[in-house]
């Protein structure tokens, strides 16, 4: 199995933060789709302040720490 390099790591965070951005769209899309004001007790935005918990909350944070892994690297190439 090939080993990553430590300073590809950020880039690999940049991808999981967009596909968790990229799950908040999608599952916020469905849930447009499948919304029924009649049947359901909670307004849509609840929903979507939900899936913002749940997806953009931790894509923030995985993306500041590709920020930071990749200032860390750069600074020691120089």
């Amino acid at each position: 199995m090939r080993q990553m390099k430590k300073q590809n790591i950020y880039k690999l965070l940049y991808a999981i933060s967009a596909l968790l951005v990229l799950g908040f769209a999608v599952h916020t899309v469905v849930d447009a789709v499948r919304y029924d004001s009649m049947l359901t007790s909670f307004p849509f935005y609840a929903f979507i302040i939900a899936h913002a918990v749940e997806y953009l909350v931790p894509a923030l944070i995985i993306c500041v720490a590709g920020l930071i892994c990749k200032k860390k690297f750069a600074k020691k190439e120089d």
